[in-house]
Parts: C-alpha cells; sequence; structure tokens
C-alpha cells in the first residue's frame, strides 16, 4: 500500500509535523530501511515487534517497515508507563521494540531488557527494498484494547482486516488526495491509527498535531487547513468549550466521531459551531475496527443513533437466547464481516467467547462466517438504525433497575451547567450499586444548580447518591475517560 502510493504520487507530502513535511518517496525509503534493519536482528515472519515512538515519520514507517518484514507490529501509547509497557512486551512475545532515545530517556526506569531494541537514530533514512504489503489473511498487527474498564486485550488484525477496514472509511468519508487528515489520536488506537493509513491509501496528507493543549490544537487545525478531523467524545467536547473552535473553519469538510458515544447535546453543539461540515456518528470496537455509521444527512433528525452497519457487513441485535430482536428491543450487538479481527492473541479461551460461529450466515457466505459478540446494548427502529444504550458490564443495577450511565449522562449534559461528566458506582448492600457522578461544571455554575436540575429531570433511580467534581476529567492513552481512575481515585464525597 504505501510502495504503491510512493511510486503513483512520490513527491506529495504524507505526513507534516511541525514544520517537517515528509513525501511518500521519503516515507516510503525509511520504511525500507526499517526492513532492512529488522531483517538484520533476524526478524523472521511471524515476529512481533513493538514500535514505541509518538505520531508521526518514524512511527509510520516502523509499523510498514515491520509488516513488510513479515512481522506482526504492536504499536505501544507513547503515554504508557512502564508496567503498561512491560505487559504489552510480554503479552505480545515481542522480539525487538523499535523506539527512539528521547523517548526512552522518559522513562523511570529501562524497559526491553529481555528484547532487543533498534532506536531510530541507527537506522537509516533509506532503504534499497520496496516490498509490498498484500490483502491478505495472514496477521499484520497487535493492538491492544483501551482497557478503559478492564486489562487490556491483544486483538490479531490481519492484513485483510487492515486493508477492508481502510477502503470501508475512504469510500463512506470519500477521502481524496486532496484531503488534508488531522491526526489528533494516538496510533496506538485503532481509530488513529486509520486516519494514517486512510491517508496512505489515497495520497492525501495527514497533519500530526504536536500538542495536547486544545486551544493551540484548534489553532492548527484553521492553520493547516484540515479537511477532515476525527476525535472521541471527550476531546470534541473540550475543543466546543475552546473560545474560537465556532468560528468557521472553511478548509473543514469532515467531522468523525468514535470510540464512545457522543451525547445529543454535543452532537447539535458540534453541528452548530460548524455546521458546514458533514458530521459522521461512527461506532466500533477494536475486535471490529468499524461497525456502523449515520450518514450526515441524519443526524441532525437523530443525533442519538450510532446509524446502520458499514457496506460489506452484517449487524445483529440479539437476544441472551441467540435469536434476533424486534425493531426497539434492547439487545446485544453483534457483528460479522471482514473487518472482524482474528481473535485475541494467546487467549483462546477469551477468543472463543466474543468471536462465535455466526447462526445467521448462509452457506454461500463466508465472508460472514465469524461474528463477534461486542457486550453491547443495542436497539433498533424501523428504519434500521442503532441506538446504543450501555456495555454489558456497564449496566448498572440499582434500587431493582437496569440503568445505563449514558442515560444518566444525557439528561446532566442537557442541562446545559456541565461541561464534561461520567459516571462510576460504589457497591451498597441496600441499593446493589451506588451511582456516583464526576462533573466538570461550567463556569458560573453550581454544584447545588445541577441537582435541582437532575431532582426534576431524572427519576429516584437513576440520581446520583455521591458528586464528585473535578477541574478536568482523566483520560486514558486513547482519550477516552479513564473509568478506572475515577473510580478508583479518593474523593471526598460533596452530596
Amino acid at each position: 500500500m504505501l510502495w504503491d502510493t510512493a511510486e503513483a504520487m512520490p513527491s506529495r507530502v504524507a505526513v507534516r509535523h511541525e514544520a517537517q513535511a515528509c513525501t511518500y518517496a521519503e516515507l516510503a525509503g525509511r520504511a525500507a530501511a526499517v526492513h532492512e534493519a529488522l531483517l538484520a536482528a533476524a526478524v523472521r515472519p511471524g515476529d512481533r515487534v513493538g514500535v514505541f515512538l509518538p505520531n508521526g515519520v518514524d512511527a509510520a514507517a516502523a509499523f510498514h517497515g515491520s509488516v513488510a518484514a513479515g512481522a506482526i507490529a504492536t504499536v505501544i501509547s507513547i503515554l504508557a508507563r512502564p508496567r503498561q509497557i512491560e505487559q504489552v512486551l510480554r503479552d505480545s512475545g515481542a522480539k525487538v521494540l523499535i523506539t527512539e532515545r528521547a523517548v526512552l530517556e522518559l522513562q523511570p526506569r529501562a524497559l526491553g531488557e529481555s528484547i532487543r531494541v533498534l532506536l531510530t537514530e541507527h537506522i537509516g533514512r533509506t532503504g534499497d527494498r520496496g516490498p509490498v504489503v498484500t490483502d491478505d489473511p495472514t496477521a499484520a498487527q497487535i493492538s491492544f484494547t483501551s482497557g478503559s474498564t478492564g486489562t487490556p486485550k491483544g486483538v490479531v488484525i490481519t492484513h485483510a482486516n487492515l486493508f477492508a477496514g481502510i477502503r470501508t472509511v475512504v469510500d463512506y468519508l470519500g477521502i481524496t488526495r486532496d484531503d488534508r487528515i488531522a491526526s489528533l489520536l494516538p496510533f496506538s488506537f485503532v481509530y488513529g491509527f486509520n486516519q494514517l493509513n486512510c491517508a496512505i491509501a489515497t495520497g492525501a496528507t495527514l497533519e500530526v498535531m504536536d500538542t495536547a493543549f486544545v486551544p493551540e490544537m484548534v489553532h492548527a487545525l484553521r492553520a493547516r487547513e484540515c479537511s477532515v478531523v476525527a476525535a472521541v467524545p471527550p476531546l470534541w467536547m473540550q475543543m466546543l468549550r475552546a473560545a474560537d473552535f465556532a468560528v468557521p473553519m472553511p478548509s473543514l469538510r469532515v467531522l468523525t466521531c468514535a470510540g464512545g458515544r457522543l451525547h445529543p447535546a454535543g452532537v447539535r453543539a458540534l453541528r452548530d459551531a460548524q455546521p458546514h461540515a458533514a458530521l459522521y456518528l461512527m461506532y466500533g470496537l477494536t475486535e471490529v475496527f468499524r461497525s456502523t455509521y449515520l450518514p450526515p444527512g441524519e443526524v441532525d433528525a437523530h443525533p442519538d443513533s450510532m446509524g446502520r452497519a458499514v457496506r460489506g457487513s452484517r449487524v445483529y441485535v440479539v437476544r441472551e437466547d441467540g435469536t434476533e430482536c424486534a425493531d426497539g428491543e434492547v439487545g446485544e450487538l453483534v457483528h460479522a464481516g471482514p473487518t472482524v479481527a482474528a481473535g485475541y492473541w494467546g487467549d483462546p479461551v477469551g477468543t472463543a467467547k466474543v468471536f462465535r460461529p455466526n447462526p445467521f450466515a448462509g452457506p454461500d457466505e463466508g465472508a460472514l462466517a465469524t461474528a463477534v459478540h461486542s457486550g453491547d446494548f443495542v436497539r433498533r427502529d424501523a428504519e434500521g438504525r442503532l441506538y446504543y444504550v450501555g456495555r454489558r458490564d456497564r449496566m448498572i443495577k440499582t434500587l431493582g433497575y437496569r440503568v445505563s450511565p449514558d442515560e444518566i449522562t444525557d439528561v446532566l449534559f442537557a442541562s446545559g451547567l456541565v461541561a464534561d461528566a461520567a459516571i462510576t458506582t460504589e457497591p451498597d448492600p441496600q441499593r446493589g450499586d451506588r451511582i456516583v457522578a464526576h462533573l466538570v461544571l461550567r463556569d458560573g455554575t453550581t454544584l447545588e444548580a445541577i441537582r435541582r436540575w437532575s431532582g426534576v429531570e431524572l427519576p429516584r433511580h437513576m440520581l446520583p447518591v455521591r458528586w464528585a467534581l473535578h477541574e478536568h476529567l482523566p483520560r486514558n492513552a486513547s482519550g477516552k475517560h479513564d473509568l478506572l481512575q475515577l473510580a478508583s481515585a479518593e474523593r471526598p464525597d460533596v452530596s
């Protein structure tokens, strides 16, 4: 894929990072140099290679050079701490770690003691070989889930999965070589990694943002004239708070939201801020990558919908007994199609629980033979649109009711008093689960005001028992709310 684009469009800018621009020919040369360095390090097909680098040219070259060598690449978040890095390297069985000295120097203890470390400073800038990654069923990547609610799992993604995901997204977003795609999310996150892949597949330019300070990020989107911007809901909410985000950006063509559910009030605010840009609401998970999307023409009328299945895939809403739900009935989302991954690395038991034979596939539908049971509860309307209800492992059981945390946060955001919100629970022998609301209030508002609003708008069983105020809510490496950190934090009860 990279070498095809480099041959067709060698002088086009592939990646721009701050003031530095790398053409497709230069990127392909760097990837070929990585390929040669890995062969010299005795890396063989099927060996695992860790990539521990910030978003940018070196990370892109390290990934493509690794898979060109027949290795299975694992991109590690640059924000990961030593224990997390060691877990990924251990669980994946990585033979080599590609990183840079500046990154290693930030770590409080040595990494890679049991594997070989290749520093990008010691890898050449160009190579003579130009291998082509093929669309086949062999493993290309192990991508670890975000771990926002539990221990991260290594998902095995094949070359065919990568190509299917790229083709799907490029098709419905209409990405072309003229696009400038913003890179705001880490490559270690499948949603963020696909920005790179879509750029390479089309000859577009990836604009890597080197700041986590949201006002600077918004300024960079405008200055670089980005046309495609992808973000997770917490990041969109932060951008909406930036003073100049509502000033029209004529270059914006496409906005996408995945990696969680953006509440309807946030969807409307995003549409109001940049009404000329097409907004795509999407749903996916690491095990599938992209499952559904809502076309922009339906967003205003259905801001709470996650859309329908992407082309070539099937989505089912299934009861506990394995039968399909009727319209309006809540069931588990089950997905089948070409983006379904190959399972969990080294975990046949976990794989068997989630990746199961698809009972709804016909005898001539081999591409739909395996279905992922997502653990997410959804419902479907009469037109086939899906609506997210909640995760199986996050449904709250309190006072005899089953409650989705999103039902509560939708009401909190609708008040207009809350800048950010997340829900956790605590055990309670009387209630079952005690609901805890973690809030970032808008300037000039008070906790008492949001409690009064909630007392009117929420039924008793959905009312938070404890309220915790924050200056900001912690996020994990994928940009999602870090619910484990929120749940374990010791904070005074302000209720």
